[in-house]
């Protein structure tokens, strides 16, 4: 209750957040690029081997986001696409991640 306090004293009808004044939908990690590409890509690379510093720690961060190329941001801008059509389609209800990552793969590969 402090930061909620604080939030309606320091930004009165202003701020969003759970319980917040201004109605905001839940973050879905489904439709979240980040969530749903990047920091999978990029966990996969950085954490290949066991990181032995924090100095290559932050190497393999830069190297893993150099790595990302103009043809996976298209893809995931037209995953985006497919998954708000998912997500239209089932009127934000849940439905079988599995069959939407298998479709998802799909697409993204264009098997």
């Amino acid at each position: 209750m402090i930061v909620r306090d604080f939030l309606d004293e320091n930004f009165p009808d202003r701020w969003c957040g759970r319980g917040e004044p201004i109605p905001w939908p839940p973050r879905s990690p489904d439709i979240t690029p980040l969530d749903f590409f990047l920091w999978g890509f990029v966990k996969n690379i950085v954490y290949k081997t066991p990181v032995p510093s924090l100095d290559e720690l932050k190497r393999r961060i830069v190297t893993a986001i150099q790595n990302v190329t103009p043809k996976m941001l298209e893809n995931t801008w037209r995953e985006i696409g497919f998954r708000l059509d998912v997500l239209r389609a089932t009127i934000g209800q849940p439905c079988a991640n599995s069959l939407i990552f298998l479709i998802s793969l799909i697409k993204f590969f264009e098997l």
